[in-house]
């Protein structure tokens, strides 16, 4: 049966907060009174978040597990949750219990009343965050507005209901590296706001350091806008009629039997003009590095692991329900808590720990494991 509401939350590495995460959750979405699923999808977590997420999905029928092989960011890991999620409506929230899950019935009741499309989460009150981090979001909301056309809201991030509708349309994008707080804007569905109040991080600690908000926004805006390759442009010409300026002055000079004194201008001319030209050669490399990686047409994120396929028994040879090379800090606390062991269905051939390695599928057998993945999804 496919659920009416789905709520996809990436992790990584949140051990701490996601008991938290689950006693706010369940009783909230258990009083809805309506079909749902939520949608764990871990983002090759080193810690307890695989162990805790099994554990939790046999006491929580509707909780389904969706785990990546390795790493792969953020946007990676939500993109993955909306290709896996079959309600029809999705709700996308992350883990650190900053966005209440307390306004997720105010969001679907906002989209079923106004026939919208999106309602976005918009945060009326940032004081829990660091006065650099309110900053630096406006400026860089207000860059991207004037850049590109795309209309976002500054204080709307991740938190956010999208209808089936939307869904399908940013499953069907071929786009890399997207950034989904402005590919959904762009396009342009109707939508509603909701506030809310943005808490502190209820345990663990940030996994959006300053590197990885500052490779969000060079995604963001070269993802969104040419503008900065117009500026490259338009800095070309500058310093072309620059360097034509100069070769006047300094003909006119000599003709005139003056002379240029000392060799600083002249270091802080060709510097200047340099530094112009490696700006310029960043920006088209940060296009060409684009354009090269979606030409190698390389998946942004692989799914190891799906409870809702391993439970009806159609999942793959290659799914493996625990962690693929677990160590001791990651098995004995689970084992001493839940047998994991005796609890999971035999679906694997051969104890994890082993490392035994899978038979080889027949052709047939991967045929009908891609045939029932696609009946469940849709």
């Amino acid at each position: 049966m496919v659920p009416e509401l789905s709520v996809v939350i990436p992790m990584y590495n949140e051990e701490e907060v996601l008991p938290l995460l689950v006693e706010r959750l369940r009783p909230l979405l258990d009083g809805l009174g309506t079909t749902y699923e939520v949608v764990g999808v871990d983002d090759g977590s080193t810690d307890l978040t695989a162990a805790l997420l099994q554990r939790y999905h046999r006491e929580w029928p509707q909780l389904r597990v969706v785990r990546l092989r390795a790493n792969a960011g953020h946007q990676a890991a939500i993109s993955a949750g909306l290709v896996s999620a079959l309600g029809d409506y999705v709700v996308t929230l992350d883990a650190d219990l900053q966005d209440p899950p307390e306004i997720i019935p105010e969001m679907l009741t906002a989209a079923k009343d106004d026939g919208v499309d999106v309602v976005y989460g918009v945060r009326n009150d940032r004081s829990t965050d660091t006065w650099f981090k309110r900053a630096s979001a406006q400026a860089f909301y207000r860059l991207i507005g004037l850049m590109s056309q795309t209309s976002a809201h500054a204080d709307a991030g991740d938190y956010r209901l999208m209808s089936r509708a939307t869904v399908d349309a940013i499953n069907s994008l071929p786009e890399h590296n997207r950034v989904l707080r402005f590919i959904v804007p762009a396009l342009n569905f109707p939508s509603d706001t909701v506030a809310y109040r943005r808490d502190e991080r209820a345990a663990g600690t940030s996994k959006y350091p300053l590197l990885k908000m500052i490779k969000l926004s060079l995604d963001s805006l070269t993802g969104f806008s040419t503008a900065p390759l117009r500026l490259a442009t338009f800095a070309g010409f500058g310093g072309a009629v620059l360097a034509v300026l100069l070769v006047l002055y300094t003909l006119i000079s000599r003709s005139q039997g003056h002379t240029v004194a000392g060799w600083t201008s002249t270091v802080a001319i060709v510097a200047g003009v340099g530094a112009v030209q490696l700006v310029c050669v960043g920006i088209l490399g940060e296009y060409i590095g684009r354009m090269y990686a979606h030409m190698q047409g390389r998946p942004t994120y692989f799914i190891a692991y799906d409870s809702l396929t391993a439970d009806t028994g159609s999942h793959g040879p290659t799914d493996t329900p625990l962690p693929a090379q677990p160590n001791e800090s990651t098995i004995r606390p689970v084992a001493e808590a839940e047998p994991v062991a005796e609890a999971e269905p035999a679906a694997e051939p051969a104890p994890v720990a082993e490392h035994s390695p899978a038979p080889a599928p027949r052709p047939e057998q991967v045929d009908e494991s891609a045939r029932q993945r696609t009946q469940l999804r849709g």
